[in-house]
C-alpha cells in the first residue's frame, strides 16, 4: 500500500524485494553506527519485512514505512512510527548510497505533515545519538527543537508540537 507520494519518493509498505537493500544498509558502518536495536541478520530482516508488510498508518500500533524512489521503486530508507500515549516517536534509517540527496527531509516532511494533519493533538518526539550530527541537523530542518540530553537513554531528544506536560516530563529526564 502506498501511504504518500512526493515529487521523487513513494512512502509505502515494506515488501519482500526490500530485504536485500535493508540488509545492505543496516550492515554498513555509516548507517549502522548510530542505530540501536535494529536487526542486521538477513533472515531476521526477511522475517521483519514479512511481519511489517501489511502495516497500516494509525496511532493504534507502531508501523514501518519504506521510502522508495518514485521512478524505480528502489527502497532508499525506512521510517518507523511508534505512537504511544499521545506521542508519536519517529525513527529512520536511509541507505548510505542515498545520503545527502534530500530524501530523508522530503520523506519525513511529507509523513510528519500527514500524521500531524490526522492527529493534530499528538506530540512528536525523536531521539538520536548525541554524536549523530546529521540526524540532529535534519530534525532541526524539520522544525523540531532540541529538548536536551537524556542520560538514561544516551539520547538527545527533539520535539515538535509538544505540550507543556510532555515538555515538563522531558525536562525531568534531561540533564
Amino acid at each position: 500500500m502506498t501511504f504518500i507520494e512526493t515529487d521523487r519518493l513513494i512512502l509505502r509498505n515494506v515488501a519482500a524485494k526490500d530485504a536485500d537493500i535493508m540488509h545492505d544498509y543496516r550492515n554498513n558502518d555509516i548507517c549502522a553506527r548510530y542505530q540501536r536495536g535494529q536487526t542486521k541478520d538477513y533472515l531476521d530482516i526477511v522475517a521483519l519485512v514479512e511481519r511489517r508488510r501489511d502495516d497500516v498508518m494509525s496511532v493504534d500500533a507502531p508501523f514501518m514505512v519504506a521510502v522508495a524512489l518514485n521512478d524505480t521503486d528502489e527502497m532508499v530508507g525506512e521510517i518507523v512510527v511508534m505512537p504511544e500515549d499521545g506521542t508519536i516517536s519517529l525513527g529512520y534509517t536511509f541507505s548510505y548510497k542515498h545520503h545527502r540527496k534530500g530524501y530523508a527531509l522530503e520523506a519525513l516532511t511529507a509523513l510528519i505533515g500527514l500524521l500531524h494533519k490526522l492527529y493534530p493533538q499528538w506530540d512528536f518526539i525523536s531521539f538520536t545519538d548525541p554524536e549523530n550530527e546529521p540526524s540532529m541537523a535534519l530534525l532541526k530542518k524539520l522544525g523540531y527543537k532540541d529538548m536536551g540530553y537524556i542520560p538514561s537513554m544516551n539520547s538527545q531528544v527533539f520535539g515538535k508540537w509538544t505540550t507543556q506536560a510532555t515538555e515538563a516530563e522531558i525536562a525531568k529526564a534531561v540533564k
